[in-house]
């Protein structure tokens, strides 16, 4: 997850960075850092994408994703 992605899902599902931070279980200070482009560990990582997971999916850079990362909602089916 690029720290643009963190920032694009938290807007698409319409959290704060306090609201994600608390769901996640870090800071709020940890998530701007993150999303202003900091390193962090990866169970930190892995707990902010674990949360937004449940509404967007992760598009990574490749031959299906042509513009670069990003995010989209995720179908209420899935």
């Amino acid at each position: 997850m690029k720290p643009i992605q963190l920032k694009m899902a938290r807007a698409a599902v319409g959290l704060g960075v306090r609201e994600l931070a608390e769901k996640a279980g870090v800071t709020a200070n940890t998530v701007t850092r993150i999303e202003n482009g900091a390193d962090a560990k990866q169970s930190t990582l892995d707990a902010l994408r674990a949360v937004l997971e449940r509404e967007v999916i992760f598009l990574e850079d490749g031959a299906t994703t042509p513009g670069g990362p990003g995010v989209r909602m995720r179908d209420r089916q899935e």
